[in-house]
């Protein structure tokens, strides 16, 4: 609730109703939320699409995890070009039917298009390319 308030008011209702379920367990918690206000209201500005990919680092991390672990499994490498190429294999392997970017353009497009629209003089567009 708090990352999806609808603005600055909202977020800190939300935060004090966290605050006031878990700052007994957790007490360390209030002083982290209170210190990083004034980093997370410009948060905030941005439209709910924008924030959703923002917060959500699940495939970057899946994706460190299968790097990490292809390499593992490999030891060392004579070079880089064979380093490069586990690496290239490791990403085709993740989607290997090419359906994948049908997920990913459908999760993304809402945020795409939310950028292209807060950002038009900054957001490439066929016109102006």
């Amino acid at each position: 609730p708090i990352y999806t308030a609808v603005g600055e008011r909202a977020a800190e209702a939300a935060r004090d109703e966290m605050l006031g379920r878990w700052a007994d367990k957790y007490p360390a918690i209030r002083g982290l939320w209170m210190g990083a206000r004034d980093r997370f209201i410009p948060f905030l500005d941005y439209d709910v699409e924008i924030r959703r990919v923002i917060c959500s680092t699940n495939a970057i991390e899946s994706l460190n995890a299968r790097f990490r672990r292809s390499v593992r499994a490999r030891g060392h490498f004579p070079d880089e070009r064979a380093a490069l190429k586990c690496l290239y294999l490791t990403v085709r392997s993740l989607d290997p039917t090419g359906r994948g970017r049908i997920k990913w353009a459908a999760r993304w497009k809402p945020a795409l298009n939310a950028f292209a629209i807060t950002s038009a003089d900054r957001w490439p567009t066929s016109a102006n390319q």
